[in-house]
């Protein structure tokens, strides 16, 4: 069980490096993997319930949401990021070696949290800021913003007790209802501005 825990968090973290490197549609591929780890990890844990929970949600509906609503989008040239995905990439990095830095130098309870899981969950959560600030529509910021909660999620898996599963449970719906709500505010976008680059808000005027 202890190579399963530790096969997973490296996953997550080759994971992460991926989303910066690449473009939708394979970003939504990239935050259901993602998402299936982080289940799988709970299931180590032993929270079976989260587990499922996490699986259905993060792994298979916000995943389809995002396909759907990517599929309803019209074809158009693939937007330049606001960040270059190679700069994107050397973020992502640095971001891995200053978590890992930084669990050496934290004051912990010994035992709290198992080798690596605190710097997988630390650049799971600044890949996800770098995918919102760096990325140039809608959509790719959306998966950003559910790749940032993941990462928080990944700091509080050993925080777990059975009194807070259950906000466990309810926090992951309320990311349900986020998602989907940003799935019909983008079709939305689309209609009026037919482009879900995020610059073209700068055309509005009162």
């Amino acid at each position: 069980m202890d190579t399963l825990f530790a096969t997973l968090i490296f996953l997550i973290l080759v994971n992460n490096i991926l989303l910066l490197a690449f473009r939708r549609p394979f970003l939504i591929r990239l935050v259901a993997f993602q998402g299936i780890c982080l289940a799988a990890l709970l299931f180590c844990a032993d929270h079976m319930l989260l587990a499922c929970a996490v699986l259905l949600i993060k792994g298979l509906l916000l995943p389809w949401l995002l396909m759907h609503t990517h599929k309803k989008l019209p074809f158009t040239p693939s937007m330049q990021p606001h960040l270059p995905l190679a700069l994107g990439v050397l973020a992502g990095m640095a971001g891995l070696i200053f978590s890992l830095w930084l669990e050496t130098r934290l004051q912990i309870l010994p035992g709290l949290y198992p080798p690596l899981l605190l710097p997988a969950g630390l650049t799971t959560l600044f890949c996800g800021f770098i995918l919102v600030v760096g990325r140039s529509t809608a959509l790719a910021q959306v998966i950003g913003y559910l790749v940032a909660e993941n990462g928080i999620f990944v700091l509080g898996i050993p925080l777990m007790t059975a009194d807070t599963v259950w906000f466990e449970l309810a926090l992951l719906l309320d990311i349900f209802v986020a998602v989907f709500v940003m799935g019909i505010a983008i079709n939305h976008i689309v209609e009026t501005f037919e482009s879900i680059d995020v610059d073209g808000f700068r055309s509005l005027r009162d």
